[in-house]
């Protein structure tokens, strides 16, 4: 079928093509349609002047097809004639081929007659058909079928012809009329966002309603209402779209209520199409506007007085109404009492290439060798629609040597065109959001909410209020964790607004030329509060040793390279004194082996010196009450870390890659509020300490690997030891990794609040001490080459990947695991005794979705019902319960580890049910020693994603979604049923035991990213941020 686009392009001769038979029907019911038809201006193919015969006329034909409708008049009389048959064919096919429109009257007949040819209807069709081929006669029973189940208008319910006759017209003219203009044909995403706000809309609502249309400045908001009022306008009397309303309501020389009666006064000239229209009082507008159905859009509202002067109320305007509101502020919709709000979220990152394309290259993709740049340029714009259309526009036609320079100044330089739009949004700021919006620009993005306020504390802002008008004026997002996000081509807004600024009077500095002047002259006043200094574009920087004390209040110091380098040459003066009252350090490479010895850490909240050339931060115990971050990650050189105890409300400590690292202070045990530690790669490291108090109710993560330790131990005190801490306020996510460390052998303990244990790649014989833990939930043992034995592992456990175990030989008997899905994959050293077990593996009761994975060539004994091949048929009882075996053999293995979907299908007495999937089985079986697996899992995994309510005969198909492997044999076991003793004092699960296990979300991983984890752990090197 040709698309609908396409369709909408073509030249129609005519708008309406009528199929009816008898003259009943054209004097009477077409005779009136086509009067109120012209009166509507809508054209109507004539056919009286066509001579009717046995085939239908070449003219007619023509008809047909150079109509944008037809309207199919079904009578009793209908399918007597063979002409209106093939008519009728003829219409279903340019439906089919064309798109075209196909609408149905059903005069005087059942349509249920029409779709059955039964009743009077189906006679004259029988007679019809009495000398005619078979083939034909199913040709137009098809027709008639097809035709029939086209929803129409049904002329006996309806009382009166004339109300049904206006009914149909308003129908022609809204399909006539729903091709919106070529106006908007390509704009990327567009139709997506259109249903979206038609399903706010709800056109079939004949109340009056008000929806908005939020967003950040350059997002769509106003493209995306004038493709409404351009689709939609159609539907309504009388429409308006009043542009750009910033700022109307602060016009010189009115007062409130003047403006609005300027305000009423322009939308009523629009509404009503008459120039120099008067509103004497506020009443005009809603007295004039209550009876009419209007479509009302109001672009760029930044005032709630303008909402209430234009639509202050449902009841200005007629039934059916829709008034549509595009603003920054999502807060003033709110005030306004609109509740139907369509916030425009930015595109994709293959729509934002597609954006940039159709302006660079008027085409949906790179050119060939413009692939890189333009990705890359789509970055620069952070998908930013404005931004791409802008800079894609200015490119057009341009070399690659030119695509280069504009990526080059897009790093620092924002175009005229979109800072244009931009800055509207910060100039609309007071003095207490404008200054946020600039620390947040410079120094705070990425940054959690309350990181930030802690770091702005003793400066003389309403961070809270502040951080909250921001974000209704989309100016930053703050996600569901508290991060605090704004748009590069925002902070390139805020940098533009600082340098406007006369230097004498700038609280922040950031232009390179006039810091490094500062920094080797003192030439600077008390106002700084803070400097942020790329030095990419210095070749030496010179630092005097008193540069800083000229300078306060300076708070915040960031010191970075944007080109990933260091600068040439970085002359500092090993006594330099830093500012006393630094909350913020950011200083990357920094270049002496220790912070002076003047160095106040008092109000210090971040630290940030990665890559630096630090052997020791400092001598002895600091003051750091305030501190909540410290990374020090890719700093070589550190040999030590000083004594944290004062750190106590230390949140993250990062020490990836600090090679020279051999121990931790004991002191790090006691940051009962630490919730995020890394120890990535610091290959040296030897000592870790073994106690610790977490009072954080947050998620707590702990990540130790790629380390020289031999042992480690962890423990948390019990609940009860701790005073603060409660049973129920442990953190509810807890996630250790001690994965990639070849030399540790000895595990002593782990804290009992653990859910997530991850020990891949590590060198221990055996685990102990993890049966009481009773929160855990995932275990990664993947590549543990050395492992020979499991211990008794927790009920609570929901997945464990034991893959490439390759020494792995005996379980713990019996496997109290009821909830688990177990992946022993490669595991080829398994006993038998252990094979046996991980295949009776017991599932809970009333949640038996685990799977089990191990080697084996062939089905067990027990499963009575088998079969080679991938297909099995048995009887089965109503709700049945079985155990299926399943013996895979690889196939063609890539050489990484993927996970696959296993995909079954049910057949039954020839009907084939939907294809369901599994789930994503972790069939991770190593391409170096392809050996056939079992999988074995209970019948409630297919009840999971398909109801198996069915008795008799079924065949079960299954087969790899991506043909990695192949599934040789089937078995099945019938479980037979126990009796539920629940209800005589027993417990609800298979084992008799009265424990419930848990089953809670927190902590708990999906399938996909448990896959990621795997994945991550084994077939890459661990990805550290260097940012």
């Amino acid at each position: 079928m040709a698309s609908a686009s396409s369709f909408a392009s073509r030249n129609y001769k005519f708008n309406v093509f009528s199929s009816f038979h008898g003259p009943d029907v054209r004097k009477t019911l077409l005779s009136h349609m086509r009067e109120q038809f012209k009166r509507n201006g809508i054209t109507m193919f004539d056919d009286q002047e066509i001579v009717r015969s046995q085939e239908i006329a070449p003219s007619l034909t023509n008809g047909i097809r150079e109509s944008r409708i037809s309207i199919v008049i079904l009578s009793k009389k209908y399918a007597s004639s063979s002409w209106c048959l093939d008519e009728l064919v003829e219409i279903l096919e340019c439906k089919r081929a064309m798109g075209q429109i196909v609408m149905t009257i059903f005069y005087r007949v059942d349509p249920s007659d029409v779709r059955k040819q039964s009743g009077e209807f189906g006679i004259s069709f029988n007679e019809t058909c009495a000398n005619k081929p078979d083939e034909e006669r199913q040709k137009w029973s098809k027709a008639l079928r097809e035709v029939g189940n086209i929803a129409g208008e049904d002329f006996q319910k309806w009382d009166n012809e004339v109300n049904m006759i206006k009914k149909i017209t308003r129908d022609v003219s809204d399909k006539l009329n729903a091709t919106s203009s070529r106006d908007f044909d390509g704009m990327v995403g567009l139709e997506s966002h259109l249903r979206k706000m038609e399903d706010l809309l709800d056109f079939d609502y004949d109340g009056v309603k008000m929806v908005g249309i939020s967003g950040p400045a350059g997002i769509g908001k106003t493209t995306i209402a004038r493709a409404l009022h351009s689709r939609f306008s159609h539907k309504f009397q009388l429409t308006c779209f009043t542009e750009n309303l910033r700022g109307s309501y602060h016009s010189s020389g009115l007062d409130d209520y003047g403006l609005q009666l300027h305000l009423q006064e322009q939308l009523l000239s629009k509404v009503l199409n008459q120039d120099g229209t008067r509103v004497c009082h506020l009443g005009v507008l809603p007295q004039r506007s209550s009876s009419l159905r209007v479509l009302i859009i109001l672009d760029d509202v930044n005032s709630l007085k303008q909402l209430e002067a234009l639509a202050g109320d449902t009841s200005w305007f007629g039934f059916g109404s829709r008034i549509i509101v595009t603003t920054e502020d999502q807060e003033l919709l709110q005030q306004h009492g609109i509740d139907n709000i369509y916030h425009v979220s930015f595109p994709s990152r293959q729509e934002g290439l597609e954006i940039l394309c159709r302006y660079a290259f008027k085409q949906c993709s790179p050119k060939e060798g413009f692939e890189e740049l333009a990705i890359r340029i789509t970055e620069l714009c952070c998908k930013l629609p404005l931004g791409l259309r802008v800079v894609g526009s200015s490119l057009r036609g341009k070399r690659e040597d030119e695509w280069i320079d504009v990526m080059s100044r897009l790093e620092n330089i924002l175009d005229q065109d979109i800072e244009k739009v931009l800055k509207v949004g910060y100039e609309s700021l007071e003095d207490n959001e404008q200054t946020l919006f600039l620390y947040i620009a410079i120094f705070f993005k990425y940054n959690d909410g309350d990181l930030v306020k802690a770091m702005l504390a003793g400066i003389d802002l309403d961070v809270k209020y502040g951080l909250k008008i921001l974000e209704r004026k989309s100016l930053i997002e703050i996600s569901a964790r508290g991060e605090i996000r704004m748009h590069r081509l925002l902070q390139q807004v805020g940098k533009r607004a600082i340098r406007r600024q006369k230097l004498r009077n700038r609280q922040i500095l950031v232009d390179a030329n006039d810091i490094c002047d500062v920094l080797l002259n003192n030439t600077v006043t008390s106002k700084v509060v803070g400097i942020s200094f790329d030095t990419s574009a210095i070749n030496e920087v010179f630092i005097s040793k008193g540069a800083f004390k000229r300078m306060p209040n300076l708070r915040f110091l960031k010191v970075i390279n944007s080109k990933y380098d260091v600068c040439e040459r970085m002359d500092i003066p090993e006594e330099i004194e830093l500012p006393q009252r630094l909350r913020f350090l950011h200083w990357k490479a920094y270049p002496i082996k220790c912070l002076p010895p003047t160095f106040n850490t008092e109000c210090l909240v971040k630290l940030d010196l990665r890559h630096s050339q630090l052997e020791k931060l400092w001598e002895g115990t600091q003051p750091l009450k305030n501190l909540k971050q410290m990374d020090l990650s890719y700093s070589y050189y550190l040999k030590e870390l000083p004594d944290l105890s004062n750190a106590t409300n230390l949140e993250a400590l990062k020490l990836n890659v600090c090679k020279s690292l051999v121990e931790l202070p004991s002191s790090i045990s006691n940051l009962g509020k630490l919730k995020d530690l890394w120890l990535v790669s610091c290959t040296n490291l030897e000592v870790v300490p073994t106690n610790y108090t977490f009072s954080s109710l947050n998620p707590i993560h702990i990540e130790i690997s790629r380390t020289n330790m031999t042992t480690f131990g962890m423990s948390v005190p019990a609940a009860n030891e701790v005073p603060p801490v409660s049973a129920l306020s442990l953190p509810h996510y807890f996630s250790l990794s001690l994965s990639y460390n070849p030399k540790l052998k000895t595990l002593t303990q782990f804290p009992m609040t653990i859910t997530r244990l991850d020990l891949n790649c590590s060198g221990m014989e055996t685990i102990c001490c993890i049966k009481d833990l009773h929160m855990l939930e995932a275990i990664f043992l993947l590549s543990c080459r050395e492992l020979k034995s499991l211990p008794e592992l927790p009920a609570s456990l929901k997945s464990l990947h034991a893959g490439d175990c390759e020494s792995l030989e005996t379980v713990f008997c019996p496997l109290n695991t009821p909830l688990a899905k177990l992946t022993f994959t490669n595991c080829l050293k398994l006993g038998q005794q252990a094979r046996n077990e991980i295949i009776h593996q017991r599932f809970h009761r009333s949640l038996q979705l685990g799977w089990s994975w191990l080697p084996g060539a062939e089905v067990p004994g027990e499963f009575e019902l088998r079969a080679l091949g991938n297909t099995l048929s048995f009887p089965l009882s109503t709700f049945s319960k079985f155990k299926v075996c399943l013996v895979c053999s690889p196939g063609n293995l890539p050489d990484s580890y993927y996970g696959h979907h296993l995909i079954c299908r049910r057949i039954r007495k020839g009907y084939s049910y939907p294809i369901q999937e599994i789930g994503k089985c972790l069939f991770f079986i190593s391409s170096n020693q392809p050996a056939k697996h079992l999988l074995v899992f209970h019948s409630d995994l297919l009840l999971e994603y398909g109801c198996l309510e069915e008795s008799g005969d079924l065949t079960f198909e299954f087969t790899c979604d991506v043909k990695y492997f192949d599934i040789i044999e089937c078995g099945v076991q019938i479980v037979k049923e126990e009796p539920d003793e629940s209800n005589n004092g027993g417990s609800g699960d298979e084992d008799g035991d009265s424990n419930h296990w848990n089953t809670q979300e927190s902590g708990q991983d999906s399938d996909e990213e448990e896959e990621a984890d795997i994945i991550s752990g084994t077939r890459s090197e661990c990805g550290l941020s260097d940012q």
